[in-house]
């Protein structure tokens, strides 16, 4: 069979998120997203040989119907929900069998069944080639359901070769997947499951060395995220990991949870073997919304020595943040900007608070009649979906535009980025990952072509980073990102 594996980009009003980096793909002259869904290539190593597969990514390049698919698959996120319906029913409309799977799908199966043939619910592992046997003998299920969570150990490498080559800023692998946690908000332990499954050591280093080795084909420097929810989950699992990572001369960010604050050694090796970032939700500064999120690991820490002792490391913090919550008042978003400001926060992520399916907050919100529709696009963190407690969504909205506006100033991020240098804190990770001066020669030609546009703020603020750029005294992507974002807050 041939098959098309497509991932939907967001189809709501402007299709920006704090998660895409518009900017960066028009700062390059080129499509380029941040990274893909690991599912697709998932689906890739699943399919046996003897099938062709094509890989679509709508953020990258636009879908070729013309190419004759027997089967679709669709991974699905809320937010790309609504595309996702609308390209299954448009392959449907040519009489060519569609797939849908993913969180949402597996969330909402019943709503998914109206716009495809078959649904999966749950992780592919142990359905996908079922599936595809049954699609051969023209005998496809309406509904297909994972029997158990997958055997980790037991997964093949994902394969990325039919991703569109150059296309992502940064590569992803997981070693973990669960979570202990129950937080209000999220729909990971619900679909993942609460109990820590992992792969081996052995699975994750060919995976990197395998992405390290495509990457050297198009001399592009592979950086990776670890997507895991919290990379150090399981203790003894992330030294054993971290070590093997020293060895790979790599650089990477991951999640994590904030008590990574109180593991010392855990730190230095992450320092050690390339890490450069870790993103940690610390959701809300109010006591009464972490418990009423149930984020009660949070309560326990004071976030301003938290970020310090990781950050004196030379690992950056890229903390988020969820608006709305139930406590939430313009003195808490106040609050909010004034802790960001003095903790020294470079890239914070403000997000609105979102009932996504699946999660008890969804449910709750649900029962108290709160939820305003269920347009999928508008799923995405950036709008307000739900009725606040405190105030109007309209209210709610303009607060959340105020403080992104405010933490995404050129003067705030200016302001931050003079704190950084003060401490030299990119020396580490400019060692682990260097840039040719030449890149930064033809990064600083490209920021002066901005400089004829009539916006005189960015102008001031590459004329004051340009000698910063060329004196190596900060990473392109860290500028590349901040002006990606303070994009975003200016277009909101």
């Amino acid at each position: 069979m041939k098959i098309a594996l497509i991932i939907p980009m967001n189809s709501s009003d402007t299709g920006k998120s704090f998660y895409d980096y518009k900017f960066v793909s028009a700062f390059l002259l080129s499509r380029r997203y941040i990274s893909y869904l690991l599912a697709i290539p998932t689906l890739a190593a699943l399919t046996p040989p003897r099938h062709e597969i094509r890989i679509f990514d709508e953020n990258i390049e636009d879908i070729d119907y013309t190419w004759k698919a027997d089967l679709v698959g669709i991974s699905v996120r809320t937010m790309f929900a609504d595309r996702a319906y609308a390209i299954s029913e448009a392959y449907r409309d040519k009489g060519i069998r569609t797939v849908l799977g993913g969180i949402h799908p597996s969330m909402c199966p019943e709503e998914a069944l109206q716009y495809s043939d078959s649904v999966v619910i749950g992780e592919a592992e142990e359905v996908w080639p079922a599936l595809l046997q049954d699609a051969e003998n023209g005998l496809l299920k309406r509904l297909y359901k994972a029997p158990r969570l997958a055997d980790l150990k037991a997964s093949p490498v994902p394969v990325r070769d039919p991703l569109p080559k150059n296309g992502y800023l940064l590569d992803i692998v997981q070693t973990t997947k669960g979570c202990p946690f129950h937080c209000e908000f999220c729909s990971v332990y619900a679909f993942d499951g609460q109990k820590i499954r992992h792969r081996t050591i052995e699975q994750v280093t060919e995976e990197v060395e395998a992405i390290s080795g495509s990457r050297a084909k198009y001399k592009k420097k592979n950086v990776i995220f670890f997507v895991d929810d919290n990379i150090v989950a399981d203790k003894r699992f992330a030294r054993e990991l971290f070590l093997e990572l020293k060895v790979l001369n790599i650089n990477w960010m991951c999640q994590a949870s904030i008590d990574i604050s109180e593991e010392e050694e855990l730190l230095t090796l992450m320092s050690e073997s390339g890490c450069g970032a870790i993103f940690i939700g610390l959701e809300s500064l109010s006591r009464e919304n972490l418990v009423g999120m149930h984020k009660g690991i949070n309560l326990r820490y004071d976030y301003a020595q938290s970020i310090m002792k990781i950050q004196s490391h030379g690992l950056l913090v890229h903390a988020s943040f969820i608006v709305g919550n139930d406590f939430d008042s313009q003195a808490t978003f106040e609050e909010l900007i004034d802790f960001i400001r003095e903790a020294n926060l470079l890239m914070p992520l403000i997000n609105i608070l979102t009932p996504f399916p699946g999660t008890e907050l969804f449910k709750r919100l649900g029962k108290e009649d709160r939820i305003i529709h269920k347009d999928w696009s508008k799923y995405d963190s950036r709008h307000v979906v739900f009725s606040p407690s405190n105030m109007e969504p309209e209210e709610l909205f303009e607060e959340y535009k105020r403080i992104v506006r405010a933490v995404y100033s050129f003067d705030s991020i200016w302001k931050k980025l003079e704190y950084y240098w003060g401490i030299d804190f990119w020396k580490h990770s400019n060692e682990v990952d260097p840039v040719k001066f030449r890149y930064r020669l033809l990064f600083a030609i490209r920021l002066c072509t901005l400089l004829v546009s009539r916006n005189v703020t960015r102008s001031r603020f590459i004329l004051k980073v340009l000698p910063k750029v060329l004196g190596k005294r900060v990473r392109i992507s860290t500028i590349l990102t901040l002006m990606a974002y303070n994009d975003f807050a200016y277009t909101l």
